[in-house]
């Protein structure tokens, strides 16, 4: 007989965490808010109740994946460790600096974010490797001392070393690392040449620092997980969960933390393109809205789009340039401070404002009963009749009408001369629309139409918000698949092992170095397999391939896909003619008569893809059986409607439901506006689609 396969999927929030438990293609899921001051805790808790759901203890489980956004709201809140930077001399201000771009351009008080490291914490050696790794200023350990001895004295406990070119040359990295090694044994080191071997120094030492500044505290709690679960008699392997869209070991997770940033988000993704395989969607708006902020995603083709780049932490609301650059492979997406637990006031000029400061777990939103007092977003659901507040995370959770009404009037309603719902109204369609506005940024840099798009919702508060951000951005057809309260754990179960491994090395087509792209591209590979091999010794490996391309003096590059054959056998002609292609349909045209840079290259290595069934789906062959029916308030008619309640659970295959109406669930609610019907699909996808009206 074989084993029984249990593979458990934890998720933590800003504030819940999510917890899914697959045992032999069956799936048992909770939700318990997220313990901020040990982590691991509602972890534990979560795990032992999908193992009482499941009828199995925890020592059957048979592989743990993580994800979490704690690297990010360490990064965000400015709570890592004690961090040095150690860099060439001259390049100390890199970092403040920045590129010197303005994201504002008319700002006359724009401020730039603050760097992690203020300037007293950013030391120099001397020592310089040129533009082609040559070593143009010897280094010398007696150079390093000084700077180590003062790091010594200051009391760090993590440095970041982050030197000019040492993704071409790493040997002064090296150095500096071996004597501050010897002198320093237990401090916590980061190299740039590991953590982001790419050109560019603001965007490398910048991911350096971030992540010395959070392995401290990574590493710790990785540290108490491991050891939490092994004292509750689970001895499987345990992964993480990284922001390209794969997973790694712990090991790995707990020496590159940057690589965690998206890890949360990155799960949703993988989650929304599985769903999107299943229905044979090439172009699919991923809307993931938790407890604390909202994700925004593309997924073209069943693959999520992804970046080198991504900027944590944007101090001005949907400006590039405006956060703290991580250049990381990751997920291409937007985030913006917009979750049930996002908190509303009013600003000076007596307008509404939501987030980006949340309620969190602790205390939470007004209507939890644990000490808040201003207004959140799942205040203004629940006055405005879209939750249920006896059944809230399937009953584990009561909450409190009167508290949310108070804290509406209160903080909007008194001010503005509103009562409770109108203020409540007012919070949500300002939620709604800076989630709405943000969706059309991010499709216009990317150049796409959204109403050619699907939309698939998930985590707990997005179904509440999704139809009415449909009709805001002219999309049909919403899709909320089961388990939508806890997508991104379920993503998790879904990703495949890989790691990417990307190197900085400049050439021109022109003087092209077939032999030389060759052996750079076999080294990527051996190193991304290498990762992957850590988590899956005997597991069939493919490996993926990219180079970025520009015309030469442009400033950015475009990513261009080779084949296994085009990287083994390096043509330059193929790659120009790769790179036209994809240059022509991103601008319109090529340019001719200039030559093309290749400045990084960069593998893939994963594990194969799950096989996905098609769905066969179903158009609507029956009514649903009512439930019972409550008043909620639609934002597209501006009143409250008599509505009808469905439990998800009892709705069967092919049932139709005509909106206005409420689909609730244990982790979540369903808001079906009257402007639209929702037909259950055979997986259990609830599809809800524009309603066909009369000529």
């Amino acid at each position: 007989m074989t084993k029984q396969e249990a593979r458990l999927g934890v998720d933590i929030g800003g504030t819940f965490t999510d917890v899914v438990l697959e045992v032999d293609g069956e799936s048992f899921s909770t939700k318990v808010l997220t313990t901020y001051a040990a982590p691991e805790n509602a972890i534990i808790d979560g795990m032992h109740q999908v193992c009482t759901k499941a009828g199995l203890t925890p020592p059957a489980i048979t592989q743990i994946i993580h994800g979490t956004t704690l690297a990010t709201n360490a990064l965000i809140e400015r709570r890592g460790a004690k961090t040095a930077l150690i860099t060439t001399e001259g390049f100390r201000d890199v970092i403040e600096m920045r590129t010197e771009s303005r994201f504002e351009q008319y700002d006359l008080n724009l401020q730039l974010p603050e760097p992690l490291l203020p300037r007293q914490m950013r030391y120099t050696v001397p020592g310089r490797i040129d533009a082609t790794g040559g070593e143009l200023v010897p280094l010398t350990a007696a150079d390093i001392e000084p700077v180590v001895e003062a790091i010594a004295v200051a009391g760090y406990t993590s440095v970041a070393i982050g030197l000019l070119h040492s993704y071409l040359n790493p040997a002064h990295e090296c150095l500096v690392r071996d004597v501050l090694a010897k002198r320093l044994p237990d401090v916590m080191i980061s190299l740039s040449h590991e953590v982001s071997p790419q050109m560019r120094e603001y965007e490398r030492f910048n991911t350096v620092v971030a992540n010395a500044y959070i392995k401290p505290l990574m590493k710790s709690y990785l540290g108490r997980l491991e050891g939490r679960l092994r004292e509750e008699g689970v001895g499987c392997s345990i992964f993480l969960m990284h922001s390209g869209g794969g997973i790694i070991s712990i090991e790995s997770a707990a020496d590159f933390p940057v690589r965690l940033v998206e890890s949360g988000p990155a799960g949703g993704a993988v989650f929304a393109a599985h769903i999107a395989a299943r229905y044979g969607l090439d172009k699919v708006l991923s809307f993931d809205m938790g407890g604390t902020t909202a994700k925004i995603c593309l997924i073209q083709n069943q693959t999520p789009k992804t970046s080198r780049v991504f900027e944590v932490a944007r101090s001005y609301r949907f400006k590039k340039g405006s956060g703290m650059p991580i250049s990381i492979p990751v997920i291409d997406m937007v985030e913006i401070g917009a979750g049930g637990g996002s908190l509303a006031h009013v600003d000076a000029m007596r307008q509404i404002r939501v987030g980006p400061e949340s309620a969190g777990s602790e205390p939470g939103p007004a209507c939890y009963g644990r000490g808040g007092a201003r207004p959140a977003v799942t205040d203004a659901d629940l006055v405005l009749g879209k939750l249920d507040g006896d059944n809230f995370a399937g009953g584990s959770i009561k909450l409190d009408v009167k508290a949310a009404n108070d804290a509406m009037l209160a903080t909007l309603g008194t001010p503005l001369g509103l009562d409770a719902t109108t203020a409540a109204f007012g919070l949500a369609e300002v939620v709604d629309e800076n989630m709405a506005n943000a969706a059309r940024v991010h499709a216009v840099e990317n150049g796409e139409d959204l109403s050619e798009y699907t939309m698939i919702a998930f985590g707990g508060a997005a179904p509440l918000h999704a139809a009415r951000l449909c009709e805001k951005l002219g999309i049909n057809r919403l899709l909320v698949p089961p388990g939508a309260g806890v997508g991104s754990a379920i993503g998790f179960l879904r990703a495949p092992f890989s790691f990417e491994a990307t190197r900085s090395v400049y050439m021109t087509l022109a003087g092209f170095d077939g032999p030389a792209v060759t052996t750079l591209l076999a080294e990527l590979k051996s190193e991304a397999t290498a990762f992957v091999r850590t988590c899956a010794p005997d597991a069939e490996i493919i490996a993926e391939y990219k180079v970025y391309m520009r015309y030469k003096g442009q400033g950015w590059e475009i990513p261009v896909t080779l084949t296994a054959q085009q990287a083994q056998n390096p043509d330059p002609a193929a790659f120009e003619a790769l790179f036209e292609a994809d240059y022509t349909r991103l601008f319109g045209r090529a340019v001719a008569g200039m030559d093309i840079e290749i400045t990084v290259w960069s593998v893939n290595a994963t594990t194969p893809p799950q096989p996905v069934a098609r769905v066969q789906q179903d158009s609507g062959s029956s009514i649903a059986e009512i439930n019972s029916t409550c008043s909620v308030f639609d934002a597209a008619l501006g009143s409250t409607v008599e509505a009808k309640n469905y439990h998800r659970n009892k709705i069967v295959s092919g049932a139709t439901i005509s909106g206005p109406a409420t689909i609730t669930e244990d982790e979540t609610t369903i808001i079906v506006p009257a402007s639209r019907v929702a037909v259950r699909q055979p997986d259990g996808c609830i599809d809800i689609t524009t309603r066909e009206t009369d000529e």
